[in-house]
């Protein structure tokens, strides 16, 4: 279910370059693997769900961001 997920949205995503000119992306749209889990209470759920909808605030301080990240103070 996950491959096929992401097999559809990247095939949305360079269509979308290929036909209305989206800013193309050099570097991998998913990560190979993914953490699969199962919600076992309201509690977990409701965490989750803050998780995915804050993180993408936290984008300029991720370690992964090669503008901000460890990325960017190994090249120094």
């Amino acid at each position: 279910m996950v491959q096929w997920f992401k097999t559809m949205t990247t095939n949305e995503y360079i269509r979308g370059i290929n036909e209305h000119e989206w800013e193309p992306f050099n570097g991998k749209l998913w990560q190979r693997n993914y953490y699969e889990h199962v919600i076992r209470d309201d509690w977990e759920l409701k965490s989750i769900r803050e998780y995915i909808r804050y993180n993408p605030q936290k984008w300029d301080e991720d370690e992964e961001n090669p503008k901000t990240g460890m990325a960017s103070r190994c090249m120094l």
